[in-house]
């Protein structure tokens, strides 16, 4: 009796939600919700390659399926973009660009870092700050869009403070990752407060994968 009153109370659930978000799910987005939910799995059992195919494939389908809603979630993030760059309008060597694609290598060749702002709708970026010849005491990088992939190396000579927000993917530092939903990374390096030279990251996406790698 007791098993059949809980399967009762699973159906009653089930077709409950069905009622209630049955209007915006579609077999379409269904199968993409799916298939979204098991590239996550993969990524975090390092299957990368599978993991990011199955993020690809199933994030087009919502796309298809779910078009104003993409162009909604991108018009945010830009507004967001515009109202968290007004605090350096008054520097005048911030740069701002904003592009539908972006790929950076920092990570190659001493190159001159200064402050900027960076708004894309996907990113990929490798920075090596231990390469960055920095022209001011501090330097202030902004880097936000909808689907970022950060690689991003730590000296132990720059004073460092970063803030890392993913609404859904990983990020990893070190030995720490944390994969899921609603990521937030907040650190300073011990010696900011007395450094010559320090470096804000402020960094936020909607769908991002963000490796830091620390050598203080």
């Amino acid at each position: 009796m007791k098993t059949n009153n809980r399967l009762l109370a699973y159906v009653l659930i089930v077709v409950g939600l069905l009622i209630l978000i049955g209007k915006w799910l579609s077999f379409g987005t269904f199968v993409a919700l799916v298939m979204l939910y098991l590239g996550v799995r993969k990524v975090r059992a390092a299957e990368l390659r599978v993991g990011y195919i199955l993020l690809g494939v199933g994030g087009a389908l919502l796309l298809l399926e779910h078009l104003m809603l993409f162009l909604g979630i991108i018009l945010i993030s830009l507004g967001i973009f515009y109202s968290r760059t007004r605090q350096d309008e008054k520097q005048e060597r911030v740069e701002k660009r904003q592009n539908l694609s972006a790929s950076l290598k920092w990570d190659r060749e001493p190159y001159i870092l200064h402050s900027q702002s960076m708004w894309h709708v996907i990113g990929e970026c490798d920075i090596d700050l231990s390469l960055a010849i920095l022209e001011e005491p501090e330097t202030k990088l902004l880097f936000q869009g909808v689907m970022g992939d950060m690689d991003i190396t730590i000296p132990d000579d720059v004073g460092v403070e970063i803030e890392a927000t993913v609404l859904c993917g990983q990020i990893d530092v070190g030995r720490d990752k944390e994969t899921g939903l609603f990521n937030k990374w907040t650190w300073r390096s011990p010696n900011y407060d007395w450094a010559d030279q320090r470096v804000k990251l402020y960094i936020s996406y909607i769908v991002g994968d963000i490796d830091i790698k620390l050598h203080v």
